[in-house]
């Protein structure tokens, strides 16, 4: 279905409801007919779901068109492992750089180590969000 498919229906919708709001202004007053009260709602309401419809497949001919024109681009990190080194992002973190938040290897570990200011935590082990939490379980039989 096409992007024009959901502008008729939308006008066709559009239409609807002004018909409608009509039969809906016939009926109200002094001289109206109580009868085309329901017919002049069911004839809005129709055109308010004809419109929200078109709407919808108007959206869904843009959003598939978009998709199917625009292929997608490889991402920076195309030659990365998931989950890898954060500097070279080939092969597997052996520790974190609890000042820098980094993940590293080996191989780039040799190239960030700094004694004085970097700690580092074997990247196996989670850290610990609060000392002594993992104790307060053990005690409380979890």
């Amino acid at each position: 279905m096409s992007s024009r498919t959901g502008s008729w229906i939308v006008a066709l919708g559009a239409l609807v409801l002004f018909l409608g709001l009509i039969v809906l202004g016939t009926s109200l007053g002094k001289s109206g007919d109580p009868d085309a009260l329901p017919v002049g709602a069911g004839l809005f309401s129709l055109g308010a779901v004809a419109i929200a419809g078109g709407i919808y497949l108007k959206a869904k001919a843009v959003q598939r068109a978009s998709s199917s024109e625009a292929p997608r681009k490889e991402s920076a990190n195309a030659g990365r492992t998931r989950g890898g080194c954060e500097l070279c992002g080939i092969e597997a973190p052996v520790v974190q750089c609890k000042i820098h938040r980094l993940q590293l290897c080996g191989t780039c570990l040799s190239q960030h180590y700094d004694a004085r200011s970097c700690i580092y935590v074997p990247s196996t082990r989670r850290a610990a969000g609060k000392p002594g939490k993992g104790l307060a379980a053990k005690a409380r039989g979890a």
